[in-house]
């Protein structure tokens, strides 16, 4: 209730009110929003350079160089040269040495091994990192409200990853595998993208208060975000179909474009029994797949753009107008791989590239989910 005034008090004369101290919405929220997505960008880059020293180790054959899974004990490389000798001697026990490298030197071991040695210890960089920040802000109580489960689910999906690591290599060192199994190589790199998607979603989310998205979340264009879901889900089976050519190395079978050995359809391309086999296994089954893929991603991209230009939000339209051009150069460096015959300088490059395209398109989906606020003149 308001007190009694003076008898002579001017009358415009008000005491001064203090500022609002913010919304029922964030109060009991905030956390360490800054400091936890600061961390996460940290894992986003190491999941990226995971992906990246990923595709290398295929690239260089070294995947099957280490043939036993040890989580802790495998972080220790071999100090000297009997243990050299020791993982050398378990190399040589596999398809791939007896099929392929046979007569490789000890020398030339270690140029692979280092190669796999090195991914798995990112993975386990990864996983410390992650549960380190974790333990800190849990221990801190700075975990914004709902968080927690988010947090955690980075950390389950990283120790299945771990798993399904191991899995796909197991695969190449038994019968007359001369590398990983091709399905067992997309699942593999299929989970890394849910990683590093949920990553980048995450890190979105918390670029922004709580009281910002709910009020963004009233302008957001439901037809865009259905659209740019649809071409992420596309995106992801292209990302997978890539990883099928890279399994088997169909890159190299036909190298020259827009026909394959001069033709629309590859020749003989169900000549595995069974039939479904050839969906994984025959080169130029799986890279005309890959590529019919493309195409189709491409002409979709083209839609979603076009959606996207009509967007009220001039962000927004940036954000797809981003994806677009990122899609032009994922379809370039796609048919450079092929003519070139997928050196590895370009074909990381085009695998880059689809992470690069991958979170674009997640950035321009969050955009028309959560529209930022402009001004009259920016909206024209």
């Amino acid at each position: 209730m308001a007190g009694n005034r003076k008898l002579f008090e001017e009358v415009g004369a008000e005491t001064p009110k203090a500022a609002p101290a913010g919304g029922m919405i964030d109060k009991g929220r905030g956390g360490a929003r800054g400091a936890i997505r600061v961390w996460l960008m940290l894992l986003f880059v190491l999941v990226m350079a995971m992906i990246v020293v990923g595709g290398l180790t295929r690239l260089t054959d070294s995947g099957l160089s280490i043939t036993e899974w040890k989580p802790l004990h495998g972080a220790i490389p071999p100090l000297n040269e009997a243990e050299w000798q020791e993982e050398f001697t378990l190399y040589q026990q596999i398809p791939q040495y007896e099929l392929i490298n046979k007569g490789m030197t000890l020398a030339e071991f270690k140029g692979i091994y280092w190669w796999e040695w090195g991914h798995r210890q990112l993975g386990r960089v990864i996983g410390l990192v992650w549960a380190l920040g974790f333990l800190v802000f849990l221990v801190a109580r700075q975990i914004p409200t709902g968080w927690t489960g988010r947090l955690l689910l980075l950390g389950a999906l990283g120790g299945l990853q771990g798993a399904v690591g191991w899995w796909m290599v197991s695969s190449g060192l038994v019968g007359d595998m001369i590398a990983v199994a091709s399905y067992r190589l997309a699942t593999h790199l299929g989970l890394a993208f849910i990683i590093l998607g949920f990553i980048a979603w995450d890190i979105f989310l918390l670029g922004r208060q709580e009281r910002d998205l709910m009020q963004a979340r009233r302008l957001r264009e439901p037809k865009l975000f259905s659209m740019s879901t649809g071409l992420l889900h596309a995106a992801f089976l292209q990302i997978l179909l890539g990883a099928l050519v890279a399994g088997i190395d169909a890159g190299r079978s036909f190298t020259d474009w827009p026909l394959m050995a001069g033709g629309f359809f590859p020749p003989q391309p169900f000549d595995l029994v069974p039939v479904w086999r050839n969906f994984f296994e025959d080169p130029g089954l799986v890279q005309f797949m890959h590529r019919m893929m493309g195409y189709l991603v491409f002409i979709f991209g083209v839609v979603v753009w076009l959606r996207g230009r009509k967007s009220a939000n001039a962000d927004t339209r940036f954000r797809f107008n981003a994806v677009m051009a990122m899609l032009c150069v994922q379809v370039v460096l796609g048919i450079a791989t092929v003519l070139y015959i997928a050196p590895w300088h370009i074909a990381i490059t085009h695998q880059l590239g689809a992470v690069v395209l991958w979170v674009l398109i997640l950035r321009a989906r969050f955009g028309a989910q959560f529209p930022k606020t402009q001004s009259i003149r920016e909206a024209r």
